[in-house]
């Protein structure tokens, strides 16, 4: 699967739109600032990873049900909520492109 900010793959002519595909995940592990700042960033930026990770295995899940091979124009938003939860949301176009 093709993954890529852009609206437009180099190379790859898309020959079909199919839809507008989410991905969004929350990492379920409360942060807490009960140890130091920096340990407490390197937990922050630790979870926002994972978050983000499981946030595009669903993009390209649901991409995949609607028998896309790229997904083009992602865009990703990243969230702590007030509660101390790290919440990532990708979006993008599924298409099918061809070389």
């Amino acid at each position: 699967m093709i993954l890529t900010t852009t609206n437009s793959i180099e190379g790859f002519k898309i020959i079909d739109y199919l839809g507008i595909v989410t991905g969004v995940a929350m990492n379920e592990t409360k942060l807490s600032m009960g140890f130091s700042v920096s340990k407490y960033y390197k937990s922050v930026s630790d979870s926002v990873d994972i978050t983000k990770e499981t946030a595009f295995q669903k993009l390209q899940e649901n991409a995949l049900k609607l028998e896309a091979n790229a997904i083009v124009g992602i865009k990703v938003e990243i969230e702590l909520a007030n509660n101390n939860y790290a919440m990532v949301s990708v979006t993008g176009t599924a298409v099918k492109v061809v070389e």
